[in-house]
Formats: C-alpha cells, sequence, structure tokens
C-alpha cells in the first residue's frame, strides 16, 4: 500500500487518521507542524500528504507554496481545514494541491480522496481497442473497487458468498441465541470480504467503528480471521 504523510497540530486528528488509513493497509507518518512535515518528506517520501491549513508555526499553504518553489511536490497534496474560505482552497489549488477535505471529515469523503490522489500517481494500464459491454461501462464511469472488481456488473447476492453465508440456522432454539447466531456469521462473512478491515466493515454494516469492536467482542468473533482469508 502507500506511505502517506498527515500533518495537523490537532492530536485527537492525528490519532484518528492514522488509525482510519492504518486499517486500510497503509503505512502511516505523523507530523505536528511544519518543521516535523518537511523532515518527514524527506525521510520518507510519501506517495500522498494530508495537510493541514491552519498550524502554529507555518500554515499549510506556505508550506505547500514552499514545496511547490523546491521542487518537492512530487506528491498529490490533500488540504485540510475547518475554517479555510473559498479563496484559500483556490488559493491552494492553484499552487498545486489535488484536492481540499472540510472538518470534520467524513470517513466516505476521506477514503474518496486519498483513492483518487493516490490513483494520480499510478501508472495507467494500457487501453484496448474493441472493448465493450460492462466493462467499457465501468471505465466510462467512477470506478468502486467493487465494480472494478467484477467489470462493472451488479453481481446478484448469491454470487460468491462462501459458506458462511449459506449456512443453514437452526430455529428451534430461543430468538435471542438464533439472533446471536446469524450477526456472528453476518459480520465474519462481511470481514472475510473485506479483508479483515474494519473500516470498510463500519461503512458497510452501518455502524459506528466503537460499537462495530464492541459488538463483535460480544458475540465472540475472530477479529483475526479476514486478515487471514485475504491472505
Amino acid at each position: 500500500m502507500a506511505n502517506i504523510l498527515v500533518v495537523d497540530d490537532e492530536l485527537g486528528i492525528r490519532d484518528l487518521l492514522s488509525e482510519i488509513l492504518n486499517d486500510e493497509g497503509h503505512n502511516v507518518e505523523l507530523a505536528e507542524n511544519a518543521a516535523q512535515a518537511r523532515a518527514a518528506r524527506l525521510r520518507i517520501r510519501p506517495d500522498l500528504v494530508l495537510l493541514d491549513i491552519w498550524m502554529p508555526d507555518t500554515d499549510g499553504v506556505t508550506l505547500l507554496k514552499e514545496w511547490s518553489t523546491t521542487g518537492l511536490l512530487s506528491m498529490p497534496v490533500i488540504m485540510m481545514s475547518g475554517h479555510a474560505t473559498i479563496e484559500t482552497a483556490v488559493e491552494a489549488t492553484k499552487i498545486g494541491a489535488h484536492s481540499f477535505l472540510e472538518k470534520p471529515i467524513t470517513l466516505q469523503k476521506l477514503l474518496k480522496a486519498v483513492e483518487t490522489g493516490l490513483a494520480r500517481n499510478a501508472p495507467a494500464a494500457p487501453r484496448k481497442s474493441g472493448v465493450a459491454g460492462p466493462v467499457a461501462a465501468a471505465l466510462a464511469s467512477d470506478l468502486t473497487v467493487e465494480s472494478a472488481m467484477t467489470g462493472g456488473q451488479n453481481l446478484p447476492p448469491v454470487v460468491e458468498l462462501g459458506p458462511q453465508a449459506r449456512q443453514l440456522f437452526e430455529l428451534d432454539k430461543p430468538l435471542r441465541d438464533a439472533r446471536d447466531e446469524f450477526e456472528k456469521s453476518y459480520f465474519e462473512f462481511h470481514l472475510a470480504k473485506e479483508g479483515g478491515s474494519m473500516t470498510r466493515v463500519a461503512e458497510k454494516t452501518g455502524l459506528e467503528r466503537t460499537h462495530l469492536y464492541r459488538k463483535l467482542k460480544q458475540l465472540g468473533v475472530d477479529l483475526s480471521r479476514g486478515k487471514r482469508a485475504a491472505a
């Protein structure tokens, strides 16, 4: 996966972004000010930078401009701020910022921005003539991971569900016990499908990460199972 540098003077923001991006399989380096960001930029050569605009020593736009004028802006930079004006965002974009995220940052917008930013530096796949059908439709649309893997087809829910999803449940038992068995199989299926990524399982199932962790622990779900299955 990618090396990502997160630059933000707020400890809570750094910890949250680090947790999410690590869960996605990325290597994350943290910096709380411009001085640390400069050192990290030279040390790890990040594939992408998440850069806060308002910082106490040197603001993000000034650091972005510095990297641009010295030839160090070789990676996509996503600017972040909860107080920036439209003019500030436009200025950062003109300097060379890839995109802009407004705080509080939602999980969906963060993952989408990171995915798009990393795709900018990815080598383009050779295009073949005569591509038609669902694959061509997928190439022409805004691809998700699932559509890219399936050629843009909307697969029926019975395809590749695996033995857990086809499990038959014993119904002659108390409702609570039957519900717990179903929920355990349900979460084990999604963990395996998402390669053990708690972030994606939380997004897919509509649960907050804290609630999801608590639920999995309560059901006795093996959290390493999904990652082993994806390996």
